[in-house]
């Protein structure tokens, strides 16, 4: 009976300083994680001025498109890994040893990207390249490891905004990146004499790599706090079968388990309902790629990975369409030198963060375990779709020629703020919630690996689609696309697919223990398109009764034998 009482005893923990120390621990990867992936846009104007000097016509320098996407790419792409094998390792070897190899791979290749090697252009750009691909490596393999220890820490009743809470810390990481890239070019400006726009200093070179190598701070930071957390309770006790270790783990650092009074509660109905069951249970006999998994989780695979997919595609396009409405906020290139362009871009991002990003994170934190992660999934993606299409009906024929009206910047923050507030927050929590515990980073990282083939497919279709059908107006170095407002199109329609699906396959896991979770899984799949059971009724149980259906159905634990 220990297992379940350690177990039932947190969900029903009270809320208490370690969980936002966790909180913040497992939130710094998030953070440096969207650090090292947004401070790109800023750093690429400045490398553009330094290593392309050639603009002609009296031009500053600009990183070609091929580049730009190869930076982007790269860094996606070793996400798409780093997610992969990082959640695959997290279920192998336990969540906290793989937890700090993903941070020091983090720490060190986001100091790799600032060295690059050399200072010519092909060695420079190459070693940039190999270093960002080992970047989202480690920004990969934290996505599910930072869900799954938080999800697993945490208590039923407010698991959903405690994830919510890890992961809007990316919003911060945003910011922190704009601030740094500002702080930096405004010195360097200050200390060069504002130079002249076709006038790029030798010390711009050492700029962008300052502003690239600062992403290691934070990880490094919290690498001591994240080697010293205790593996996961559900970890040790459902997968290691240490239910001793597990017990004393946890109880080392939440206080006030009430372990005694749940184990009364929890003998007093198992008298009735079961005889004793030996422990240990029997190990499970299916594994990730067996038919026994697909028949009982890979519908819920499917609608995570698909989700996390469909999301990242007009997310990562967003992303890379404020080049579109910043350009007409700010002087022309041709005006400013590199450090001022950096500052400019970087200053728009830091408004985009603060107006519209972090007041979704933190909207989708009071609103998850009170909505439900179904029902703002699908409010999510209808809304994206709403101010998608806003944009995009009236782009060729207003838009495009009243780029710096209030009412194009805040259609396209909304944007933002509904992303954060549905899809993209609970693209995250929800693969953290719905598998059980010896499949759960894996499934995680599954998961977040499509969703950074969406984004590898947005930031560079986009680039291509966003381009007008007319060779004229087609930005140098592009190839003609199928022009701003037809992509913005496909975006809108690319949520409403998301919605569709949300609907058909996603179920709903508020206020259940993550063992009512899986086990429900086992029983049998959701034959109404994933209706909201488990919000009502299931919320109500008891503990008793939740360490019991536990016992009965977990594919875990042996199951119930009932003497009629």
């Amino acid at each position: 009976m220990a297992p379940i009482r350690v177990l039932t005893a947190l969900d029903q923990a009270r809320t208490q300083y370690y969980h936002f120390k966790a909180i913040v621990i497992a939130g710094m990867g998030l953070f440096t994680d969207s650090y090292d992936l947004f401070c790109i846009a800023p750093v690429m104007k400045i490398v553009g001025r330094v290593y392309y000097t050639d603009g002609g016509g009296g031009r500053p320098g600009v990183t070609p498109p091929a580049v730009v996407s190869a930076t982007v790419g790269v860094a996606l792409l070793g996400a798409v890994v780093g997610n992969v094998v990082f959640g695959a390792l997290g279920d192998r070897v336990g969540r906290r040893r793989v937890y700090g190899a993903c941070l020091m791979l983090m720490v060190c290749s986001s100091v790799g990207s600032g060295f690059s090697v050399c200072r010519t252009r092909p060695c420079a750009l190459a070693s940039l390249c190999f270093f960002r691909f080992l970047l989202g490596v480690g920004v990969g393999g934290d996505y599910p490891l930072s869900a799954t220890i938080m999800s697993e820490f945490a208590n039923r009743r407010t698991r959903g905004a405690f994830i919510a809470a890890v992961f809007s810390m990316q919003g911060f990481g945003i910011l922190a990146s704009s601030a740094v890239t500002m702080a930096v070019a405004a010195a360097f400006d200050h200390y060069t004499g504002q130079p002249a726009p076709i006038d790029t200093p030798e010390c711009a070179d050492l700029a962008w790599r300052i502003i690239l190598m600062a992403g290691a701070v934070p990880a490094a930071l919290t690498y001591y706090w994240r080697m010293s957390m205790p593996e996961t309770a559900r970890y040790t006790a459902l997968v290691e079968r240490d239910v001793v270790k597990a017990t004393n783990d946890i109880g080392r650092v939440l206080a006030d388990l009430d372990l005694a009074a749940v184990a009364e509660e929890e003998e007093a109905t198992a008298a009735l309902s079961r005889p004793p069951a030996p422990w240990p249970p029997p190990r499970p006999s299916y594994g990730l790629l067996s038919r026994r998994f697909v028949r009982q989780h890979g519908r819920d695979l499917f609608a995570c990975a698909a989700a996390w997919f469909l999301l990242d595609i007009p997310y990562y396009s967003s992303t890379l369409f404020q080049s579109q409405i910043y350009r007409p906020l700010f002087p022309a290139p041709e005006y400013v030198n590199a450090f001022q362009e950096a500052f400019n871009v970087a200053k728009f991002q830091a408004v985009i963060a603060v107006a519209s990003t972090i007041p979704g994170y933190f909207a989708a934190v009071l609103l998850i375990d009170r909505a439900g992660r179904r029902r703002l999934q699908m409010a999510g993606f209808l809304l994206m779709a709403v101010f998608l299409f806003a944009l995009a009906g009236p782009y060729d024929g207003y838009w495009r020629d009243h780029a710096t009206h209030a009412g194009y910047i805040v259609l396209y923050s909304l944007t933002f703020f509904s992303a954060n507030l549905g899809p993209n927050t609970t693209t995250f929590i929800l693969p953290a919630e719905l598998f059980p515990a010896r499949f759960r980073s894996t499934c995680h990282g599954l998961s977040g690996a499509a969703g950074k083939l969406g984004a590898l497919v947005g930031s560079v279709g986009f680039l291509w689609a966003s381009q007008q059908r007319d060779r004229a107006e087609v930005q140098a170095g592009h190839l003609p696309g199928i022009g701003m407002m037809y992509a913005l199109f496909v975006l809108g329609g690319i949520c409403l697919l998301g919605l569709a699906l949300t609907y058909a396959f996603t179920p709903e896991t508020m206020m259940r223990s993550l063992e009512e979770n899986e086990s429900d899984r086992a029983q049998t799949q959701v034959g109404d398109g994933g209706s909201d059971t488990g919000s009502g009724t299931e919320a109500a149980k008891s503990p008793a009764s939740m360490a019991s259906a536990h016992l009965s159905m977990s594919p875990i634990l042996p199951p119930r034998v009932v003497h009629v």
